[in-house]
């Protein structure tokens, strides 16, 4: 895996990796921000017009297809005061960089996301948070 974690809190590192290794994104930088409450409900309000806080939101950049030069999946922002298990919100917030949307597809992304939240439990290394249902919907713009 060639991918650039330098953007990513080292206790979220596992999961990312987990995450990419899970999919076909395996090579390109993203960041994953820790956000208070007020931050995430703007960046909710501007984006997906939704005033309210939530957990998680994705931000793509250069979406799945070919890119010329290096890759720039993109960021994920996530409120720890507003989820249960950041582990979890950072997994699903990354499916939705590498493209998955479970509004969209028969369960797969869910399935995978379970998936990957299981094999990081087995892990000693990591560090999985508490299990919790699942994370709110994700802005992919």
């Amino acid at each position: 895996m060639s991918a650039d974690l330098s953007d990513v809190p080292p206790e979220l590192r596992d999961a990312v990796v987990a995450t990419l290794a899970a999919t076909t994104e395996d090579d390109g930088h993203l960041s994953v921000e820790l956000v208070d409450e007020a931050r995430i409900r703007e960046l909710n309000r501007d984006y997906r017009a939704s005033d309210e806080v939530t957990d998680v939101l994705s931000f793509p950049i250069d979406g799945t297809g070919p890119v010329a030069g290096p890759r720039e999946l993109g960021d994920v922002v996530i409120c720890p005061q507003h989820t249960t298990d950041l582990t979890e919100a950072t997994v699903h917030g990354i499916l939705h960089l590498c493209g998955y949307d479970h509004e969209t597809d028969d369960g797969e992304m869910l399935a995978l996301q379970r998936r990957i939240l299981d094999s990081l439990e087995a892990c000693p290394s990591s560090t999985p948070g508490t299990p919790a249902g699942e994370a709110e919907e994700v802005a992919g713009h």
